[in-house]
């Protein structure tokens, strides 16, 4: 099955309501495709299903109301903060806006969260239905649009945003023009990849059904890998030596354990100062859970 439809085309067929799979491709993915039109027909109502799906229950819970502000010494100067939301959650969101303000107060400087889309509904549904690669570009691109941030930064995310964080070390540490990163701590981070999607019953959501239609055997399609975030990082153990997997999986690539393999990918890892990578002991959402303190580049 030949992927020709390129990833702008994809959200301008989005916004104009046009079909996104073809006959084959809803043949062969009917749960995904269905997924696909809801985003095209109703991107609100989709972008509420997923924020109250189980898996940002614990997204919801992190709304601070109040953190002691930290004051700063005559003369020293604290770097600024961004902050990656995980999936379901947005930066528009209320919860995330307390989190800034409070990771702000907290560590005495400029803090934000940025987004990949322009909205709380668009920024929501991307985090499924724009792919990492493509996610991390748009991240990068609104990291170097903010001047506070044009002498380098630390950035922590929760949960799917670590890639985001993790993305922009691996693909523009080396690039001219973009700050870099000073620590990153991930906390729950899926950096190396998840063997199962995050907590979401297909029996009990429509949404999920679609999602986990993809995730398995029909995961490392070139299709299914050009649109949906979730299996991009998606590494299946008894598939990582397989021809589909090598050639069309995202996270293969950035593990240089794909057909891409380039040594130089590894280079921006090197300028970051510091990496604290915080494991959730009883995380039930990110499965192997050890995934969370490591990857590849840092073996």
């Amino acid at each position: 099955m030949k992927f020709t439809l390129t990833l702008p085309l994809l959200f301008a067929s989005v916004a104009a309501s046009t079909p996104i799979c073809d006959e084959s491709q809803r043949s062969t993915f009917p749960q995904f495709c269905s997924l696909l039109d809801k985003a095209s027909a109703d991107e609100a109502s989709l972008a509420d299903e997923l924020f109250n799906l189980p898996w940002a229950a614990i997204q919801k819970e992190l709304d601070i109301e109040a953190v002691e502000e930290r004051r700063l010494d005559e003369g020293e100067k604290a770097l600024p903060v961004v902050v990656a939301h995980g999936m379901g959650d947005s930066c528009f969101n209320r919860g995330m806006k307390s989190i800034v303000e409070a990771t702000s107060k907290k560590v005495g400087s400029y803090a934000t969260c940025i987004p990949t889309g322009d909205s709380r509904i668009k920024d929501t549904i991307n985090g499924f239905l724009l792919n990492m690669d493509a996610s991390v570009d748009v991240f990068a691109e609104g990291v170097k649009s903010d001047s506070n941030l044009a002498d380098g930064f630390n950035a922590y995310g929760l949960s799917q945003g670590n890639n985001l964080i993790r993305g922009y070390i691996q693909k523009y540490h080396t690039v001219e023009g973009y700050p870099k990163v000073n620590t990153f701590m991930s906390i729950c981070g899926i950096n190396a990849g998840v063997g199962a999607f995050p907590s979401c019953n297909p029996e009990d959501h429509k949404v999920c059904a679609g999602l986990t239609e993809v995730l398995g055997d029909l995961a490392y399609n070139e299709f299914v890998q050009g649109i949906l975030f979730q299996a991009n990082y998606f590494r299946d153990p008894s598939k990582t030596s397989s021809a589909a997997y090598k050639k069309h999986s995202q996270i293969a690539q950035w593990e240089n354990e794909g057909d891409d393999v380039k040594e130089s990918r590894n280079e921006g890892f090197g300028i970051t100062e510091k990496y604290v990578w915080v494991l959730g002991t009883e995380d039930t959402v990110v499965w192997p859970r050890e995934g969370e303190v490591s990857a590849g580049f840092l073996l």
